[in-house]
């Protein structure tokens, strides 16, 4: 009897035994696939049973949470939609996530180790942590006036802190509601079919993954080649650029919009936006100069992220001498984002110096604990700060006394340029109006913000479609909005504490 008991007992442990071995597979090393299994909806219920972390702009969430009660229990709402989704992107139980919402998801959904002191126990115990927060750069009024600005018109805007990389303001225009895409079923369906249906392609982030012919806005990024270079010694000296001045190795004479562009110098070739000048410019640098200077501002770079990744904007690689001069003008199959653009005026503001962009300033617990903080640090160095003081000067030129008047602020130093951008077969299309600039406060030690503005179907006959008269007066209202800012933040700053005695200088 006893004999028997022991056998049955060992055989007991036996299977006791087998069962924990397979638990223990079924659990550790089947459990990834398991999860992956699109059968198993646990794990997508999961991720929606508890709120989604927030997206911030100015200390206030711009997304919120919705109890459906049913079994993915909780949907993404968006406060004013539109006017952020640029930002945002969507975070849709059918469609999955875009540009922050995709980026930053480990910490909205709490699935990121870091929003717990135990990194590895939400692992073992198959737990969330309450999604964490994204504080974002974005400053609402800037954001506001842009998306005003453009009007519903197809286009996009750009700002950007030069100092810093903070980026300001990042619009695109048409723009849609993330939240129509938020939860299952048929609306769901039918909205998602419409966006993608729609001509205007509002879900199209014009901002940072459209490239466009910046024009004569990348005259800009030549001008600093030729004096990086030497070529260009002194802005004011005649350069020696024909008029007419007809494309190396062809026939074709390359026109000027401006007049007084024979042999003018490089300040008036700024001020008023002469081809010839900059196209003979861009083929004395040469192909090789070319390259190295557009490199150094970000362009021919697929791997800038904000965190979000940006568009590769381009200048092509091999060229012949013909097609240099129309590429050193923003035309042929020159392209740039409209944050690129703004990168270019933020070079010059700064001193030659650009700031790594970014969106996201920091993220935080759902309780405001910190988890991860940006840290400035340097994208590339654009230009000598000799050449970029000389550039601002010829920028400021260009609003005080150029085509960019309509960008001028009382009382701020300003610098811009302007461009009219052709495009199509046969240059048919509509041209795209441009505007880059960068605003700092009178007695001010930096500039407190650069900005780019593109206009693709600008309300006016095609014959009067320009930088400064569609996308110049956009581009003022922002600069003048970040300068109000500035001024705001520094009285807070300067402001004596309560109970305080201020301080009286001799």
């Amino acid at each position: 009897m006893i004999r028997t008991m022991r056998h049955a007992a060992a055989l007991c442990l036996l299977l006791l035994a087998a069962l924990l071995v397979n638990a223990a597979r079924v659990q550790v090393l089947d459990a990834p696939s398991l999860d992956k299994n699109p059968a198993n909806r646990r794990t997508v219920m999961a991720r929606y049973a508890e709120p989604r972390g927030d997206i911030l702009v100015d200390g206030r969430p711009v997304t919120g949470s919705r109890d459906t009660g049913q079994q993915l229990r909780h949907e993404r709402t968006y406060t004013e939609g539109p006017l952020y989704a640029p930002v945002t992107g969507h975070a849709s139980q059918t469609y999955g996530t875009t540009l922050l919402e995709s980026t930053e998801d480990p910490v909205l959904s709490g699935a990121s180790p870091l929003l717990t002191l135990f990194p590895f126990w939400h692992d073992l115990s198959r737990t969330r942590a309450p999604g964490g927060d994204v504080v974002t750069t974005i400053r609402e009024p800037l954001q506001r006036l842009a998306y005003d600005g453009l009007a519903g018109r197809r286009g996009a805007v750009a700002a950007i802190e030069p100092s810093s990389g903070r980026i300001l303001a990042l619009v695109s225009s048409p723009s849609y509601d993330p939240g129509l895409l938020s939860g299952t079923g048929s609306e769901v369906t039918g909205a998602w079919a419409r966006l993608n249906a729609a001509p205007d392609k509002p879900m199209l982030n014009r901002a940072i993954r459209q490239t466009y012919p910046p024009g004569s806005t990348f005259k800009i990024v030549t001008a600093a080649a030729a004096m990086d270079a030497g070529i260009v010694t002194d802005v004011d000296a005649p350069t020696d650029a024909p008029e007419p001045y007809v494309l190396p190795g062809t026939r074709t004479v390359l026109p000027n919009e401006a007049t007084g562009c024979d042999n003018a110098s490089l300040a008036y070739a700024i001020r008023w936006s002469c081809n010839t000048v900059l196209a003979q410019l861009g083929v004395k640098v040469g192909l090789a100069g070319m390259l190295d200077a557009v490199a150094r501002f970000g362009f021919n770079d697929g791997s800038l992220r904000i965190p979000t990744a940006v568009a590769r904007s381009n200048f092509d690689t091999e060229l012949t001498v013909d097609r240099l001069a129309l590429s050193a003008i923003g035309q042929y199959d020159t392209t740039a984002t409209p944050l690129q653009m703004a990168m270019v005026a933020a070079a010059v503001a700064n001193g030659g110096e650009i700031a790594y962009p970014h969106l996201v300033e920091r993220t935080t617990t759902s309780d405001g604990d910190p988890v991860t903080q940006h840290v400035r640090r340097t994208y590339q160095h654009a230009m000598r700060p000799p050449t970029a003081l000389r550039l601002q000067q010829l920028m400021v030129d260009v609003v005080e006394g150029g085509s960019g008047s309509n960008a001028a602020i009382p009382g701020a130093r300003i610098g811009g340029k302007t461009g009219t951008a052709q495009h199509g077969v046969g240059n048919v299309g509509t041209p795209y109006a441009w505007f880059i600039g960068w605003a700092q406060a009178e007695g001010s030690g930096r500039p407190a913000i650069a900005v780019a503005v593109v206009v693709e179907d600008a309300s006016a006959k095609r014959e009067d479609i320009s930088g400064a008269g569609s996308a110049a007066p956009i581009a003022r209202s922002v600069m003048e909005a970040a300068l109000l800012d500035e001024a705001r933040d520094e009285a807070r700053h300067l402001a004596p504490r309560k109970g305080t005695v201020p301080s009286i200088r001799p």
